[in-house]
């Protein structure tokens, strides 16, 4: 049986945007092992590192040609072995990101495929017959834009791709193909690493025939998922390659990406424990809505915030189904979402929405999942702040925004927010050029924001970077690691709960909103032991509690529960 993962705090790195030490632009290995004393000050105890494999970097290292070597791009093993040791000398563990759906198409198995259909690696990818009238097999479209078939350069097959076309999927039907991945899988945990993040993992089975989506209007292609996510088989899949690793090394921790799941299909995944992940991550935790109710412009030129209604709704969801028999992950952005202050706080209150935004969070059940750079606050990218070649691809966004009468300055930051590039932006280190990330230009862009620095922020007792280590030494305690949960009853922008053991009880309330809120729970009838956290100011008086704009504010009872679980 795997161990309980419910103490860990993971801290996920993107590689090429976390410390250059060569001068090209893009971080590297060694500037995560010299950044490892800073990592374990947060009070992690965990580091997550995007795809660090060979890679034509089409996708960013999501695009592997070899599992077993590490890009020259970040280093070589000898300097990824150091990393793994360093780590586990200050008590990080660490996690490697492993792509299962799919290869990058200079991999050794896809370039051997290419060569026919008696080739023994054709089998490794998916194939199928072109329509009669030759086109591509079904109506379905990529995640990437186009078709999902691209037929092959000298062969009259297609060949299944769900992402970009230079990343054909894997035919997880073929047991050589399940084989193949565990073997890597335990090459890398034999290397000393601690865990895997299972990559788009909920993809790996696809509707049998692939048919065409029904509903599709003629020549239209769609993203039919109910065809090639959360099948059936992936359970199989998932539980067969969780039981062959563990049978080596039984304390392997999997983090799922499960983008698409709802809270019922992330406990499929996550039970029997020890048997599947540990956790997963959905993107469905945060819905969203128009930032202006009577706009007649549509959706996609929108503005968007949180719809704060529904999203009690769906936290108090995860914390029920999944939170009460597995672990739930707590993030608020990853490098494929907007950074979390820019997304969900306030421009106006930076500092205490984020804050409370950490508060909020990560005192829920389940196991904390932070993006490098939003312990200091750090918000999306500026336009202005890119590499030319980024603001290239961006700047048809930005002329259809525009085109629809919205002033070039919020249309920049709107096409920003819309891409995945929002999030990953060097991080900023010092005030000085390219914020101590590199002596040269990075590979994304780096904002200038001098008080959002780590020398900035590290040197202020109220700064968002004390605040988090503040959260994460609390989350450690057993009322935050172990204790049950129950979400109050309170106004729209007020998100409140309860952690309780039979020693303890901690009540949680942040206002989510730029005014002042006063609210009353049954708790408050009686004085509070101790105010364990605050950011903003909070008064209590009478059984009523007030709240400042953006404030939070976590109070201790010992020795008798105050709530009990519906």
């Amino acid at each position: 049986m795997a161990q309980a993962w419910n103490s860990e705090i993971i801290y996920q790195i993107y590689p090429k945007s976390f410390q250059d030490t060569n001068g090209d632009g893009v971080g590297d290995l060694r500037g995560i092992i010299q950044r490892l004393d800073y990592i374990h000050s947060l009070g992690v105890t965990a580091i997550w590192l995007n795809p660090i494999f060979q890679s034509p970097q089409v996708d960013n290292g999501y695009d592997v040609s070899d599992y077993y070597t590490i890009d020259p791009l970040f280093g070589d093993m000898k300097t990824m072995e150091e990393l793994i040791h360093s780590a586990h000398d200050r008590g990080l563990k660490v996690i490697f990101d492993m792509v299962l759906n799919h290869t990058s198409s200079r991999h050794k198995w896809f370039q051997e495929a290419l060569k026919g259909r008696d080739n023994p690696y054709r089998d490794y990818y998916l194939w199928k017959d072109p329509k009669p009238d030759g086109s591509p097999p079904n109506n379905w479209s990529s995640f990437f834009g186009g078709s999902v078939w691209e037929k092959e350069p000298n062969g009259d097959q297609y060949y299944l791709h769900l992402f970009d076309k230079e990343m054909p999927d894997l035919n997880w039907e073929n047991p050589k193909v399940r084989e193949e991945m565990v073997d890597m899988a335990r090459f890398w945990l034999s290397k000393g690493i601690d865990g895997l993040r299972l990559d788009a993992f909920i993809h790996m089975a696809k509707e049998p025939g692939y048919p065409d989506a029904p509903y599709a209007k003629p020549g239209e292609l769609v993203q039919a998922e109910e065809y090639f996510a959360n099948l059936p088989s992936i359970d199989t899949y998932l539980r067969d390659f969780a039981h062959s690793i563990r049978q080596e090394f039984p304390n392997a921790y999997l983090l799922g990406e499960a983008a698409s799941a709802i809270p019922e299909r992330a406990l499929d995944y996550t039970l029997p424990r020890g048997e599947a992940c540990d956790s997963v991550v959905s993107f469905r935790y945060f819905p969203m809505k128009p930032a202006k109710k009577e706009s007649v412009l549509p959706r996609e030129a929108q503005s968007e915030v949180l719809n704060k209604r529904e999203f009690k709704k769906t936290m108090a969801e995860w914390q029920r189904i999944v939170g009460s028999v597995s672990e739930p992950t707590l993030y608020w952005n990853n490098h494929d979402l907007g950074r979390a202050v820019s997304r969900f706080g306030d421009e106006a209150y930076r500092e205490a929405s984020s804050k409370m935004l950490a508060t909020l969070m990560y005192l829920q059940k389940g196991t904390p999942v932070l993006l490098y750079g939003e312990e200091i606050g750090m918000r999306n990218v500026e336009f202005d702040a890119l590499r030319p070649a980024v603001q290239v691809s961006l700047q048809k966004r930005v002329d259809e925004l525009r085109h629809w009468g919205i002033p070039e300055k919020e249309a920049k930051k709107m096409a920003v927010a819309q891409n995945v590039v929002a999030s990953r932006g060097a991080m900023q280190w010092e005030e000085e050029t390219y914020a101590g990330f590199s002596t040269d230009r990075p590979w994304s862009g780096v904002n200038n924001d001098a008080a959002h620095t780590v020398s900035a922020q590290a040197i202020r007792p109220d700064s968002v970077l004390s605040h988090y280590k503040k959260v994460l030494e609390l989350k450690k305690t057993d009322v935050f690691m172990n204790g049950a949960y129950r979400l109050l009853v309170a106004p729209e922008s007020v998100f409140a709960y309860l952690r309780w053991t039979d020693a303890q009880t901690a009540l949680v309330v942040c206002n989510y909103q730029p005014n002042e809120e006063t609210v009353t729970f049954e708790e408050l009838a009686e004085e509070p032991n101790a105010v364990l956290l605050t950011n903003g100011e909070h008064q209590l008086r009478d059984g009523k509690l007030t709240l400042s704009p953006y404030a939070s504010v976590v109070l201790e009872w010992k020795k008798e529960s105050k709530g009990k679980e519906e």
